[in-house]
Parts: structure tokens; C-alpha cells; sequence
């Protein structure tokens, strides 16, 4: 039995839930770390305050449209976990950094997100008002798929891949594809477009680390040559008149080389004088002389 439109929609729509849902998940490590060591450190809130955001948006826009149960699912999962890492952040956070947060979610969350509410309520009836809100989501998807632009900046500059995870790059433009079928099946651009850029920067962020991960092994590599074939070289002090301090790996090679000599399996020395002390000079042929 062929698959109908609808069917293809529930599927990816199913995919996409899956794999967002491991996406929303990645930050577990980072949060793992900040509880070890009871601190944020260089950590920043934004990631966590705009993802809440964005969630609540999504959520606001699918109960203005219909069938988007699917919508409702991941992003109400999404305003949960955020709640969570937020709430996690603040709590280990220095105060600077907690003063900040605050403020982030009273603009974008409390005020940004009641401003939007209300605004529609009043503005726009009817389809108009879904519409309207389905471009907020679209522009401001847009401009959080355009926030990785900063780390591939930051590749191509220092030539690292240091800061790019590659499994977050990968799942990111997978939840891309997944949710650009969805839209593209259910006919909602609002949902379609943005994941197309997603799906471009994830694929630019996947070659990028491809390229430089590799041109770093190298540069490794040949460092290490480099330092193998380095011959050691001890110099004498000519102020001093005396050898430098030996490295731990030359004094280990001393006294191999000491306990080889001891033990006899090599001997230099010894042999020259074993066999200078066993020569007798009556085996020594004698010298004639021939008178001419």
C-alpha cells in the first residue's frame, strides 16, 4: 500500500521528534561538567534562554494552526528541558552572570513573548493571526540557525576544530532535513524554509570539520617526526665549564649503558687490555738486518 502525503508527514514529523529530542539532550555533558566543578566557568546562558524562546514560539504557533500535534510534542519537551538547564545554570552561575540571565528572560521570555501575544490578540483575527505569528517563527528561526556562523568563523580562523562538535553538527542538520520534509508535506513554509538554511550551515559545518580535523592530524604528525628525529645534543657551559642538567631520558640511557658495561656484554676496554697482557714478546717475530 502506497504511502499518502499525510503519511510521509507523520513520519518525518515522527523523525524529526526523535531526533530534536536528542538534540535538546546535548547540552547534558556540559551541565554534567558544570556540576563537578560547582561552577559555569566561561559558560553563557544565551544558547539555553533563546532555545526556551523559540520553543515557547512554536508551541504559541501550533495551537493557532491545526494537525501540528507533532509541533506540540518536541517543542513542549523543549520548553521543559530548557526550564531545566536554565534553572541549573542559575543556580551554579557566579552573580554577574546570574544578574544577566534574569534580565534575558525577563526581555525575551516575559516580556518579548507577552508583547507577541498580545500584540496578535489584538492586531490580527483569524488565519491572519496564525500567519502572523508563523513569520515571527520564521524570521526568528532563521536568525538562530545563523548563530553557528560564529563557530565557523572561529574553524576558519584558528584552523581548529577544537570548539565545532561534529555530533551536534551532524544531529542538527538531520532534525533540519527531518522537519524541512514535514513542513514541505503539510505545505507550511513557516516550518520548511528555516530548515533549509539549517540543513546548508550544517552541511558547511560538517566539511569544515572534515577539512581542518584532517589538517590538523597532519600538522600533529609531522610535529612529532619532527621531535623524534631531533637529534640530543648535550653542550658544555663555557662560562661554567660544566655539562648542563641531563633530561630523565638521558640518564636512563647512562645507566643502561653502565649496566651493559658492567655485566660484560660489552667490553671495550677490558679486551684491549686482556690482550695486550696475554701478548709475550718471544711471539713477536724479530727483525733482521740486511746489510747492503
Amino acid at each position: 500500500m502506497a504511502f499518502s502525503a499525510d503519511h510521509w508527514a507523520f513520519s518525518f514529523g515522527v523523525l524529526g521528534n526523535i531526533v530534536s529530542f536528542i538534540v535538546f539532550l546535548s547540552p547534558i555533558p556540559t551541565f554534567y561538567k558544570v556540576y563537578k566543578k560547582k561552577s559555569t566557568e566561561g559558560y553563557q546562558s544565551i544558547p539555553y534562554v533563546v532555545a526556551l524562546f523559540s520553543s515557547m514560539l512554536w508551541i504559541y504557533y501550533a495551537f493557532l494552526k491545526t494537525n501540528t500535534t507533532l509541533i506540540i510534542t518536541i517543542n513542549s519537551f523543549g520548553v521543559f528541558i530548557e526550564i531545566i538547564y536554565v534553572g541549573f545554570y542559575l543556580f551554579y552561575a557566579p552573580k554577574i552572570a546570574r544578574v544577566q540571565t534574569i534580565k534575558m528572560l525577563l526581555i525575551s521570555v516575559v516580556g518579548g513573548f507577552g508583547v507577541i501575544v498580545l500584540g496578535t490578540q489584538f492586531l490580527f483575527k483569524g488565519a491572519t493571526r496564525g500567519q502572523a505569528i508563523g513569520w515571527i517563527c520564521l524570521v526568528f528561526s532563521l536568525c538562530v540557525f545563523v548563530a553557528p556562523l560564529g563557530i565557523v568563523r572561529q574553524v576558519i580562523k584558528t584552523k581548529s576544530v577544537e570548539y565545532m562538535p561534529l555530533l551536534l553538527s551532524v544531529f542538527l542538520t538531520l532534525s533540519a532535513v527531518m522537519w524541512f520534509f514535514y513542513g514541505l508535506l503539510v505545505k507550511d513554509i513557516n516550518i520548511a524554509i528555516p530548515n533549509v538554511l539549517g540543513f546548508i550551515l550544517g552541511i558547511l559545518q560538517m566539511v569544515l570539520y572534515v577539512i581542518y580535523n584532517k589538517k590538523e592530524k597532519t600538522i600533529l604528525k609531522e610535529q612529532k617526526i619532527s621531535e623524534i628525529r631531533k637529534p640530543a645534543v648535550i653542550s658544555l657551559d663555557e662560562e661554567n665549564k660544566k655539562f648542563p642538567e641531563l633530561t630523565e631520558e638521558q640518564i636512563i640511557d647512562i645507566v643502561k649503558l653502565g649496566s651493559l658495561i658492567s655485566s660484560g656484554k660489552i667490553h671495550v676496554a677490558s679486551c684491549l687490555q686482556d690482550t695486550c697482557a696475554s701478548a709475550k714478546v718471544e711471539d713477536t717475530p724479530k727483525l733482521q738486518t740486511v746489510e747492503v
